[in-house]
């Protein structure tokens, strides 16, 4: 079941998404699914719904709430140069960074705190593509309220930038999971490979690979690159992290 709610912020109200298994009242364990750049969609809605037929409580943030309402986003004709998809991308981009991201996520965070539905607790994330980075961001930023975190074709994780998500890695106390796509510029294996370091380095129970076959933005089912198998591999293990981290506990 999906229901449109408003989590407030100290910005204003931002919009997002829940989704509740289909049978039984809950509580269940809670999930934040961080969108990729394609924005707010159908694929996402039915990301959220399959993980929540897994048993969980899932909370899909629009990030880029803040641009105020907007129209299906063709990102395809955005990197191909069409002028009014490309400024609408420009737009929605503009409109959330990494700070802005954590404020929602702390915002989420305390939304959750207060559904009856919800599973008190640590929560799990999830992101894609840019949500990837935001997984693992708030993992470092959050470590005593997120026990769970996956990132699938993720960028931008182990960068040179002063804010790169793997400098957080000695305050993650999460399981984490993250799996690259192939022929990534965005996190090529010299990215995988610093990512890794410094999450054992940091002593954090993670797994990091880039995965053979699988190019960047392979999970969702409206992209170019969506690739099946590849996909139902990424089901398998997130919901085999969040079971074994957050049903367990």
């Amino acid at each position: 079941m999906k229901a449109e709610v408003a989590v407030p912020t100290p910005e204003g109200d931002a919009r997002a998404f829940v989704f509740t298994p289909d049978a039984g009242e809950g509580p269940w364990p809670a999930a934040i699914l961080f969108m990729d750049a394609p924005a707010i969609r159908p694929a996402m809605f039915e990301m959220g719904e399959r993980l929540a037929r897994a048993g969980y409580y899932v909370l899909l943030p629009d990030l880029f709430w803040r641009a105020g309402p907007y129209p299906p986003l063709d990102i395809v004709k955005a990197f191909a140069g069409d002028p009014e998809m490309g400024a609408l991308f420009a737009r929605l981009r503009a409109s959330t960074d990494a700070t802005r991201q954590m404020a929602d996520t702390s915002a989420c965070l305390d939304w959750l705190k207060t559904q009856g539905q919800a599973r008190p607790g640590k929560v799990g994330v999830t992101g894609y593509c840019m949500g990837g980075g935001i997984a693992l961001r708030a993992a470092g930023t959050f470590p005593d309220r997120i026990a769970a975190a996956a990132s699938f074709h993720g960028g931008g994780q182990a960068t040179d930038a002063p804010d790169s998500p793997h400098l957080l890695a000695p305050r993650i106390t999460a399981k984490v999971l993250v799996a690259g796509a192939e022929e990534d510029r965005h996190f090529d294996t010299a990215q995988c490979e610093r990512l890794d370091s410094a999450l054992k380095a940091a002593g954090v129970d993670a797994e990091v690979s880039i995965w053979k076959g699988a190019k960047h933005g392979w999970v969702p089912t409206d992209m170019p690159v969506y690739n099946r198998d590849a996909a139902e591999r990424h089901w398998v293990e997130l919901v085999g992290l969040f079971d074994g981290v957050l049903k367990a506990a």
